[in-house]
């Protein structure tokens, strides 16, 4: 199984993903999430091994592309869709562990500049969010989107082959109006 890290906020993060890595998760990671995990000894796939295109735009670009969103939004009860992956080399993931870019702190910031609060809108990691949300009922993605539900994903979970069937909905904090009906 694999896991997709991408975050701004950190803390905790290491030992979970040791976590993931010790029940045997392969993990991919961006940018400064995959640097901290690599630092502290944790292996990593880089997110352009798995796109097979590097991030540009200084970093603007990394996760936005099908390899991801395919590995995401692929239900994985629909042969045709497992049969698409297949034909164009794309894996499951099967877990994302994202948190966005900190815009409103970055915009609370005494003296702060339009580009700085620019660059702080996030772009992929929303699109992200929202691809796992799409399939977090059909059992094929976890969606943790704060280091409160990394701590409780990672004391409850067992991780049998669907993952998500025995993970509550609360580890997802995805808000009602975003939860498939």
């Amino acid at each position: 199984m694999r896991a997709l890290v991408s975050v701004s906020d950190k803390s905790g993060l290491v030992p979970f993903v040791k976590g993931l890595v010790d029940l045997g998760w392969e993990i991919i990671a961006t940018g400064g999430t995959q640097k901290l995990l690599e630092s502290e000894g944790v292996k990593t796939i880089g997110i352009s091994e798995v796109t097979g295109f590097p991030e540009i735009c200084d970093g603007r670009v990394k996760t936005l592309h099908p390899k991801v969103h395919g590995g995401i939004l692929a239900r994985r009860d629909v042969p045709a869709h497992m049969e698409t992956l297949k034909e164009n080399g794309i894996e499951t993931i099967e877990l994302v562990c994202v948190n966005l870019y900190p815009f409103r702190q970055t915009i609370a910031k005494e003296g702060v500049t339009l580009e700085d609060a620019i660059e702080n809108i996030d772009i992929g990691g929303p699109s992200m969010v929202r691809s796992a949300a799409k399939n977090w009922l059909l059992s094929s993605a976890i969606l943790l989107t704060t280091t409160r539900s990394w701590k409780k994903f990672a004391l409850t979970a067992r991780l049998p082959t669907r993952p998500a069937s025995n993970c509550p909905q609360r580890l997802t904090h995805i808000p009602p109006s975003t939860t498939p009906a």
